[in-house]
């Protein structure tokens, strides 16, 4: 019999008693703490009905090869179900360069779509109608440019602005903290922000400008309490910059959304989402005081770990995400993602993302877990659990506070450094078997059946460089080069970006040449040493 070794405490380190009972309560009143779902604190959700009125959004991060390839991956998903898009980049395009950019050599749809142009932008969504479906894109330091195409595709097709809806994922500062993917310094990285916040609440209403995103600082091994005092406080540092800029919370407060992990601790998860609402809800009000009650509701979307999927035994990563995915529902989550059991080897297979997209429908009308809200709430263990969260992501709040806020924490490596010794305590812990993880140092087997993987084709790259070629040949230089100029100009000053940057796709200047030209004027970023 495998031996059990456990600490009997949470991912995050806090110790879990053999019970709980109402005298782990003291002081918590179900008025103040709980609530009911739709009303402050919004503990229980944000939404009275929750999902007895609406499903959570089910939207399958999808996203390799070419444009036509994604687009063709698309169409499968929403014929079998999905009720959402959700565009994973490869990694040039997610540092702002073209396909033919040296740099980008060998890395051309391999972790996503590549999108260098306006016209793969066209091609990815050909044949889908931009107003009847929403579209999250999880990109960061080069967002606006690729915001700037999308709407450039719906102008091109007489759809209006207003119409659209979808996130962009727009989270600078977690990309300091966690995924490294940064384009410029944190300051005009969070003009940008402003910017595109700005451009939504009066042209795009119905888009979410940023969706503040815990779950990369998760991936990079930061505990439940990090992603939750990190990912908010990140979000309170974004209100700051708008308001700063000079709209009004009420503004665009109720277009802000955000973006959580989903590990295994399933009641530590659970109650992660209900203290993110109510931390949030209470933080807004202190802070800003809006008068709309939106502005105080923290609508999120979640995916499960990737962190969590291991390569030994890939079928048992259906499990861990079926268990993830149910956390995150009876969290309250808006949009959930299902990882594919395959994910840690390679891109999804269709058979691998269809099984993650099921998993996702059998929960919601086969578990009848969503016949009632916030099934759990009132559980002496789960409330016990949000307490502590808040109370955790508060006493970090007050560090990040004394510091002088998230960015001046960021060039001091405070985050970094926390998320650092989060990921080694964790391993350490694997390695003594301190924590078991099947198939890795618990029931280990010495030979697996392998599942077959997607692969991409090297001629993915040699079309996309190809089509560049052709590209800029074929438009006015003049005309592009007089879009990046006046694009200079609006970013040397306090102009908003976002018509330039809209301009500049139209003019057909690529994704990597606006980043170098907004690149002259803003500088580059070197990150501290975290020792």
């Amino acid at each position: 019999m495998q031996e059990r070794k456990s600490r009997f405490t949470s991912l995050s380190g806090l110790e879990i008693r053999r019970v709980y009972t109402a005298d782990d309560l003291k002081g918590w009143t179900p008025d103040t703490e709980l609530g009911a779902p739709g009303e402050f604190p919004y503990t229980r959700g944000v939404y009275p009905t929750m999902y007895r009125g609406r499903l959570w959004t089910m939207r399958q991060f999808a996203g390799f090869g070419s444009a036509e390839d994604t687009n063709r991956r698309f169409k499968y998903l929403l014929q079998h179900g999905q009720t959402g898009l959700s565009v994973a980049f490869d990694m040039p395009t997610l540092m702002g360069l073209d396909a033919d950019d040296p740099r980008a050599r060998g890395e051309v749809g391999y972790c996503g779509v590549a999108i260098s142009c306006l016209a793969d932008m066209e091609r990815l969504f050909e044949d889908i109608p931009l107003d009847q479906v929403t579209t999250s894109m999880t990109i960061n330091g080069p967002a606006a440019v690729i915001f700037a195409m999308y709407l450039a595709v719906a102008e091109k097709r007489g759809i209006s602005f207003e119409r659209l809806d979808g996130t962009l994922q727009n989270d600078i500062l977690k990309e300091y903290i966690a995924q490294k993917e940064w384009l410029f310094p944190p300051e005009p990285s969070l003009r940008l922000i402003t910017d595109t916040i700005a451009y939504c609440v009066k042209s795009v209403p119905k888009w979410h400008p940023v969706s503040i995103s815990g779950y990369h600082i998760r991936e990079a091994g930061s505990t439940a309490v990090q992603e939750l005092a990190f990912t908010l406080y990140d979000g309170l540092t974004y209100v700051d910059e708008a308001v700063k800029a000079g709209l009004a919370v009420d503004e665009f407060a109720p277009q802000l959304s955000f973006f959580f992990n989903v590990h295994n601790d399933f009641f530590e998860e659970i109650a992660k989402f209900r203290a993110a609402r109510r931390l949030w809800a209470r933080e807004m009000e202190r802070r800003y005081h809006p008068k709309d009650p939106r502005s105080l509701q923290l609508r999120c979307h979640a995916q499960t770990a990737g962190c969590s999927l291991t390569a030994q035994q890939p079928m048992n990563n259906v499990v861990r995400t079926t268990l993830q995915a149910l956390a995150a529902v009876l969290g309250g989550t808006q949009s959930l993602h299902t990882n594919s059991m395959d994910e840690t080897l390679a891109l999804p297979t269709e058979e691998a993302v269809k099984l993650a997209l099921r998993t996702q429908q059998i929960i919601a009308y086969e578990s009848e877990v969503t016949n009632t809200v916030d099934p759990l709430g009132g559980s002496y263990y789960i409330e016990a659990l949000t307490n502590r969260l808040e109370e955790g992501a508060r006493e970090y709040f007050c560090k990040l506070d004394a510091m002088g806020g998230m960015v001046k924490a960021i060039e001091r490596g405070f985050p970094q450094r926390e998320i650092l010794e989060a990921s080694q305590r964790y391993q350490r812990e694997v390695e003594q078997k301190e924590r078991m993880i099947v198939g890795v140092n618990a029931y280990v087997e010495q030979e697996s059946r392998p599942i077959p993987i997607l692969r991409i084709s090297p001629e993915v790259e040699r079309e996309q460089v190809a089509r560049l070629s052709d590209l800029r040949k074929a438009r006015d230089p003049y005309k592009m080069a007089g879009a990046l100029e006046e694009l200079q100009e609006a970013a040397a000053c306090s102009e908003n970006v976002m018509p330039y940057l809209i301009e500049a796709v139209k003019a057909k200047a690529t994704l990597g040449e606006i980043c170098a030209a907004l690149r002259e004027v803003f500088g580059t970023y070197r990150e501290p040493v975290v020792l």
